[in-house]
């Protein structure tokens, strides 16, 4: 399975902004733009379709931006991918020279493997994909 350019940009966001959530302020796409050298103009298209999905919350004014709406670890990576391209589903089957019962034999292992994928998708949380701090030669976190 391949992610769209679209889905990998709202992954970077959210996990950009999962780890800023600590600070509870929300971060200006702007920022997020040139912190994960993505188009600002199409980034914000993304947030603003993760807004109106209930993943994240936005803020106008100058102290304004983007903050997760909820807690990283009930955020799975499934949301994500349908949130930005819409549900998962096994595409057409059809086929002109294809035997009628071929095709549904096809459909339902298509549909299995949706089934099997849109559960392993939802399993995976943000927490699971964020990158742990970096540690110091002590082993305390290191801020940059």
């Amino acid at each position: 399975m391949k992610l769209s350019r679209t889905v990998e940009y709202a992954v970077q966001a959210v996990l950009q902004l999962a780890q800023h959530d600590e600070k509870g302020t929300p971060v200006p796409c702007s920022h997020l733009a040139s912190e994960g050298m993505m188009p600002e103009r199409f980034l914000l298209q993304i947030l603003r379709g993760l807004v109106t999905h209930g993943i994240l919350s936005s803020t106008r004014g100058v102290d304004g931006g983007y903050a997760l709406k909820r807690d990283p670890r009930e955020i799975s990576l499934l949301e994500l991918i349908e949130a930005v391209d819409g549900p998962l589903k096994p595409g057409p089957t059809t086929s002109a020279g294809m035997p009628e019962v071929t095709q549904k034999a096809i459909a339902d292992a298509l549909s299995e493997v949706t089934k099997t994928l849109r559960r392993q998708l939802g399993a995976i949380k943000l927490t699971s994909l964020m990158t742990p701090p970096a540690k110091n030669g002590d082993g305390h976190e290191v801020h940059g």
